[in-house]
């Protein structure tokens, strides 16, 4: 990031890339409506990546969480989740802790990237491999997500699926845009390792956000 670490007020401020309203669209909790709120700020740097606009945490206003709260509040699902960009180069404890004292539930996508910050009713972690996972993210993860954009991508998936708890949930999704090649070798990887699953990108089926 380029701006100084105290511009975000110990988190209480984001670089608000968008939020909006709508159906969780991969992993366990496929189907599901939730607030989505998108964090500005990511080096990890995926090629495939498909929200590369939220990179630069620069390019996004400063929003006040508690706006940001407020705003999710209004919907009836309350469950927020959190993404990115890579959500966790901000301090998320100020940010949940308002999320929880309004009862809403969180749920964070991340690459693992940087240490663990925020209070988590289910985090989501997919881990690339030009930026490992931190330990503290993957000692939380109730959720493993590896992208598969080539056949070897599934060695990584093994060798994180070695460090999570045993009662994480283990997903492959195949990166979009080769999706129609990368699904057979998915499909016939899970039948032969059937602990995995396979997450779908089902919000680009249905043409939602």
């Amino acid at each position: 990031m380029q701006r100084g670490k105290d511009i975000f007020k110990g988190g209480q401020a984001i670089p608000l890339v968008e939020e909006f309203y709508t159906i969780q669209g991969e992993g366990y909790h496929t189907g599901k409506a939730a607030y989505f709120i998108r964090i500005g700020g990511c080096d990890v740097g995926c090629s495939w990546c498909d929200t590369k606009f939220s990179w630069d945490p620069d390019l996004h206003p400063l929003v006040d969480v508690k706006q940001v709260v407020e705003n999710a509040s209004q919907y009836p699902a309350n469950a927020v989740v959190v993404t990115g960009g890579e959500p966790l180069m901000v301090n998320l404890d100020f940010f949940t802790g308002l999320l929880k004292a309004q009862g809403i539930e969180t749920f964070l996508e991340t690459s693992g990237a940087y240490e663990l910050s925020g209070d988590w009713d289910w985090i989501c972690l997919s881990p690339k491999k030009n930026s490992p996972p931190k330990e503290s993210v993957i000692a939380h993860a109730h959720e493993l997500k590896v992208i598969i954009a080539e056949e070897s991508d599934l060695e990584w998936a093994i060798e994180n699926a070695a460090f999570v708890n045993d009662d994480c949930l283990l997903y492959l999704q195949p990166e979009w845009s080769i999706h129609k090649q990368m699904m057979p070798v998915i499909v016939e990887f899970v039948k032969e390792n059937p602990k995995w699953n396979i997450s779908l990108q089902s919000h680009k089926y249905m043409r939602i956000p």
